[in-house]
C-alpha cells in the first residue's frame, strides 16, 4: 500500500472520530458541568428547524444533572412530562425519538442521551474567549444613508456658489463666487463665504478685481434691511456678528463706515461711523462724524459725542449726543414749533400744534401761531386717499393781525382766511360719476399778512381762480349732467366775479324715427338726427367787501340757453351727398333793458324791467358735396 493510500484511511478515520461514528467511554467525573442553569440562548427559525430536538435533550440533560437523589425518581417523571411541551412542533418527523423521551419515566432514555451528548462535551476552558450571543440585531432601517444629527438651529441653512464650493468634514465649507447663504429672514450674499456649521458661524468678503476696486462685498439683509460692508462675521446660533465699513438706510439718512457689533435681533452698536443725508453717501460732502452710537433699525440712533464734517473739514460745530428717530408707522405726535421776530408784530412762535394720524386714508395737522402784540392764527391741513377711489388735501387758515399800539394812529386789526382744496377721482372708481376741484380762495389782505407766504410767489401773484367740476352721466342713456362752480378774484382792487351754479345738460345724436326692426330699404325720414344742449349760468362780479350785500334777483345775472340741431344727410345720383340742417336756439333770461333816445336830454336812456322774458332763433343751411377718386399719370416730359 502506497504512502498517499495510508494518509488518505488516517484522515478518514480522524474524520469519522471528530463525528462520532466510534462510541467511546467517558469518564463522567471528568465532564465539567455549571453549576447553574445553562445560559439562554436565542435561535433563529432556521436553526430550531435543523435541530429539531437537540433543545430538548439539553434540557433533559440539565434537569438530570442537577437533580439530588432523593428527588432523582420525581425530577425524571417531571422531566418525562416536561419534555413532551418543550418537543418542537415537527417531531412528528421523529417519532422514535420523541415517543421514546416520552414514554420514559424513570430516565433511561435520558442516560443514553447523555452519553450521546456525553461524546461532544469539551472541558470548558477558561482561557478561552467568551462566547458572543447569538441575538439577533435589528438592521438599520431602509432609505436614506445620510445620518442626521439634531442641531442647535431653528431654521434650515441654504447655501449656494456661483463658482465653486468646497466641503470640509460635514459641517464646514468654503463658498467662492456670488456666494449665498439663507437662514430664515437672514440673507448674506458675497464674492467669499467661510460657514462652520459646528459653531453656527458665517465670514464673508468682498473680492478685488485687476485694477483694484471691489467687487462683490459683503450685503447682510435682516428683516428688510440691508447692510453693505467690507467684512462681516456673524453668528445664526446667538444672532451676533461683527461688521465694517457699514452701509445701511436709516429713515431718510444714510449710516457708513465704522466698526458695527451686533448684539441682538434689533440692536447694533458702532464706533466711528457717519450719518449723512447726502446722495453720494458713499463719500459724502457733509455729514455728522459719531464717535459712538447704538442703532434700532427702523427705530432711532442714539449717538454720542459728534461733530459736523463739510466737504472733508471738520467744523468746530459738535453736540455731546444725538437722537435721529425713524418710523415706518402711521402715528400721532407733536409739531415743534419755530421762532422768531417780525418787525410790526413782535417775537412769535409759529406752526407749532399736533398732528393726528385719523387712520391710513387721512391726517390732520393742527398747528397755529402767536405773536407777542397780540396777532394770532389758526391752521387745519389735511391729506386723503383711497386707492382706486380717489386723493386730496385741503387747508384752511385763519389770520387775525394787530399792528401797532392800542389808541394810537397807527393801530390797524383784520381778519383774513385762505381755503385750499385739490380733489381728484380714479376714473376706474365711477364710470357714471365723476368730481374734480382746484380750489384756491383768499381775501385780499391773507397775502400781506401771512408770514409762511413772504418768501413764496403767492406773495406776487395778482389774480387768483378756483373751479369745482362734477359731471354724471346717466347709464343706459344719451343723457348727462355737468355742474360748475368758478370763482375769479383780483388782489388788486378786491374783486370777485362768482359764477355759480352752472348747469349744463346734454343729450348725444340720436335718430329719433328709425325702425327699431327696419323692413326693407332705409326710408328717407328715418335719416333725420338730433341733439340737445341746454345751460344754465348764474354769475356776479362785486367787491369783495360788497359782495353778500348784492340782491340775488337784481343784481346777479342769470339766464338759460336751449339749443336743438337737427340735419339729415340724402344721397343723389349716387355721388351727390345732399345734406339740409336747421339748428333752433331759444334763450331765456330774467331781465330786460330797453334802451331809447332821449332827445330833450340827448343822451340814451335805460329802462331795466325783471320778469321771465324768452327770446328764439333758428338758421337753417344746406349743403351739397361729392368725392372725386381717380388715378393721374404725369406726362412724359415731367418725368411720367
Amino acid at each position: 500500500m502506497r504512502s498517499s493510500h495510508i494518509y488518505i484511511v488516517a484522515l478518514v478515520l480522524l474524520c469519522a472520530l471528530s463525528m462520532g461514528a466510534f462510541p467511546r467511554q467517558v469518564d463522567p467525573d471528568s465532564v465539567a458541568v455549571p453549576s447553574g442553569p445553562l445560559p439562554a440562548v436565542t435561535d433563529s427559525a432556521e436553526s430550531m428547524s435543523a435541530r429539531p430536538h437537540s433543545d430538548s435533550l439539553s434540557r433533559l440533560l440539565q434537569r438530570r444533572m442537577t437533580a439530588s437523589p432523593d428527588t432523582e425518581l420525581q425530577s425524571s417523571s417531571r422531566s418525562a412530562v416536561m419534555d413532551r411541551t418543550l418537543l418542537p412542533a415537527d417531531s412528528a418527523q421523529y417519532p422514535d425519538s420523541a415517543s421514546a423521551i416520552a414514554g420514559d419515566s424513570l430516565g433511561y432514555a435520558a442516560d443514553s442521551a447523555t452519553s450521546v451528548i456525553n461524546r461532544h462535551t469539551y472541558v470548558a476552558d477558561t482561557t478561552r474567549r467568551r462566547r458572543l450571543s447569538r441575538t439577533r440585531i435589528a438592521p438599520p432601517e431602509k432609505g436614506s444613508r445620510i445620518v442626521r444629527s439634531k442641531v442647535d438651529l431653528d431654521n434650515a441653512v441654504d447655501f449656494s456658489a456661483k463658482d465653486s464650493l468646497v466641503l470640509y468634514g460635514r459641517n464646514n465649507a468654503y463658498m467662492y463666487g456670488s456666494s449665498k447663504v439663507e437662514y430664515g429672514t437672514l440673507k448674506l450674499d458675497a464674492q467669499e463665504i467661510q460657514m462652520n456649521l459646528d459653531n453656527s458661524t458665517v465670514y464673508a468678503i468682498g473680492g478685488i478685481d485687476s485694477i483694484g476696486d471691489a467687487f462683490g462685498t459683503p450685503v447682510f439683509e435682516d428683516n428688510g434691511t440691508s447692510y453693505e460692508s467690507e467684512t462681516m462675521r456673524y453668528n445664526f446660533k446667538t444672532e451676533q456678528g461683527f461688521i465694517t465699513n457699514v452701509k445701511t438706510q436709516q429713515g431718510e439718512g444714510y449710516v457708513v463706515g465704522g466698526q458695527t457689533k451686533k448684539v441682538g435681533e434689533d440692536t447694533y452698536y458702532t464706533q466711528n461711523a457717519k450719518y449723512t443725508t447726502c446722495d453720494d453717501h458713499d463719500h459724502p460732502h457733509f455729514y455728522l462724524q459719531m464717535t459712538k452710537a447704538k442703532m434700532r433699525p427702523g427705530k432711532d440712533v442714539v449717538s454720542g459725542p459728534a461733530y459736523m464734517v463739510l466737504a472733508g473739514l471738520p467744523l468746530p460745530l459738535a453736540v455731546p449726543f444725538g437722537y435721529f428717530p425713524f418710523s415706518e408707522k402711521y402715528s400721532s405726535g407733536i409739531i415743534f414749533p419755530s421762532f422768531g421776530d417780525d418787525y410790526n408784530r413782535g417775537y412769535y412762535l409759529s406752526n407749532g400744534g399736533y398732528y393726528f394720524a385719523i387712520s391710513d386714508n387721512m391726517d390732520l395737522a393742527l398747528t397755529g401761531e402767536i405773536y407777542t402784540l397780540g396777532s394770532w392764527g389758526l391752521r387745519a391741513n389735511s391729506a386723503y386717499v383711497k386707492r382706486y377711489k380717489y386723493s386730496g388735501n385741503f387747508n384752511i387758515s385763519y389770520l387775525q393781525t394787530v399792528t401797532g399800539d392800542k389808541g394810537m394812529p397807527d393801530y390797524s386789526k383784520s381778519t383774513n382766511f385762505q381755503v385750499l382744496w385739490s380733489h381728484s377721482q380714479d376714473s376706474k372708481a365711477n364710470p357714471n360719476m365723476s368730481l374734480s376741484a382746484s380750489v384756491n380762495f383768499t381775501t385780499s389782505g391773507y397775502t400781506r399778512n401771512d408770514l409762511n407766504s413772504y418768501y413764496s410767489n403767492d406773495f406776487t401773484q395778482n389774480t387768483k381762480s378756483s373751479t369745482v367740476n362734477m359731471t354724471y352721466r346717466f347709464p343706459n342713456s344719451k343723457w348727462s349732467l355737468s355742474t360748475t362752480a368758478n370763482v375769479s378774484q383780483r388782489s388788486q382792487d378786491s374783486t370777485l366775479a362768482v359764477s355759480f351754479p352752472n348747469f349744463t345738460l346734454t343729450m348725444s345724436q340720436v335718430y329719433p324715427f328709425k325702425r327699431k326692426r327696419a323692413v326693407g330699404e332705409e326710408k328717407w325720414y328715418e335719416k333725420i338726427k338730433l341733439s340737445y344742449s341746454g345751460q344754465f349760468n348764474n354769475s356776479l362780479t362785486a367787491k369783495q367787501d360788497e359782495f353778500f350785500k348784492k340782491s340775488l334777483v337784481k343784481d346777479w345775472r342769470n339766464g338759460m340757453r336751449h339749443s336743438i340741431p337737427v340735419s339729415a344727410t340724402f344721397n343723389l345720383f349716387k355721388y351727390l351727398n345732399l345734406t339740409p340742417s336747421i339748428n333752433l336756439t331759444d334763450r331765456m333770461y330774467t331781465t330786460k333793458v330797453r334802451r331809447q333816445w332821449d332827445p330833450n336830454a340827448s343822451a340814451e336812456v335805460l329802462d331795466t324791467t325783471y320778469s321771465f322774458y324768452n327770446v328764439w332763433d333758428f338758421n337753417a343751411a344746406v349743403a351739397l358735396d361729392t368725392k372725386i377718386f381717380g388715378c393721374l399719370q404725369p406726362l412724359r416730359f415731367l418725368g411720367g
